[in-house]
């Protein structure tokens, strides 16, 4: 005999509706909660994590900023002592006695092309629609691909550094004065200077202390 069901049908419609609405308010209190308690810990988690975050970005922000310090002061001595070389840009490496630990200062450069890079383009593509592409079609869609520019409006180092290689093709006046131009419009701004620092593992090879998130 089912218990439940025989009081169930011996409850009136009011409390048989009574019934239900409790369940259903005891089905809501509970969802209420479970709501809450994920709210919590979704909380607890971004509170910490962001927390954690904050202080690793300080921590950073301090170290990059210590190391501009102590490796200028280091550029300063090495300058001094006769150890820093005489075409160097500001880059340089220094170990430790041991022989573990190495920090390298780098410079951090960015390539630009000037407007006669504008007018090379021109010259360059001429040439090459006029007449590398009516003999060799791979070629010219290989050499005019190096004088694209980028989303940003920028030409690539790279493809241009690609396309110097291949100076010596040709000698039409469109295309030595196109990479003429190339050259001349070129410059290398300084931005500053990053920081590597390495540590040797226990097979004596160098191992970068990653200080990126997303390399990790």
């Amino acid at each position: 005999m089912n218990t439940t069901q025989d009081t169930t049908a011996e409850l009136t419609e009011e409390q048989l509706e009574a019934k239900l609405k409790e369940l259903r308010t005891k089905k809501a209190k509970a969802a209420e909660r479970e709501k809450k308690e994920y709210e919590r810990k979704r909380d607890e988690t971004i509170n910490f994590l962001t927390s954690f975050a904050q202080q690793v970005h300080e921590q950073l922000v301090e170290l990059k900023k210590l190391c501009h310090e102590r490796m200028e002061e280091q550029a300063e001595r090495l300058a001094n002592y006769g150890k820093m070389p005489g075409n160097s840009k500001g880059g340089f490496s220094i170990t430790n006695e041991a022989g573990d630990y190495r920090i390298t200062r780098h410079r951090d450069t960015k390539p630009s092309w000037d407007e006669r890079s504008v007018k090379a383009q021109e010259l360059i593509k001429e040439f090459l629609t006029e007449t590398v592409k009516k003999r060799d079609l791979k070629l010219y869609e290989i050499l005019i691909s190096f004088i694209q520019r980028n989303e940003n409006g920028d030409l690539e180092y790279a493809r241009v550094m690609n396309l110097l290689q291949h100076a010596d093709k040709y000698d039409d006046p469109r295309w030595v004065e196109g990479l003429r131009l190339i050259k001349e419009s070129y410059s290398n701004h300084l931005r500053g200077f990053g920081y590597s620092i390495k540590k040797k593992d226990a097979s004596g090879k160098w191992e970068l202390i990653n200080l990126q998130f997303a390399s990790i």
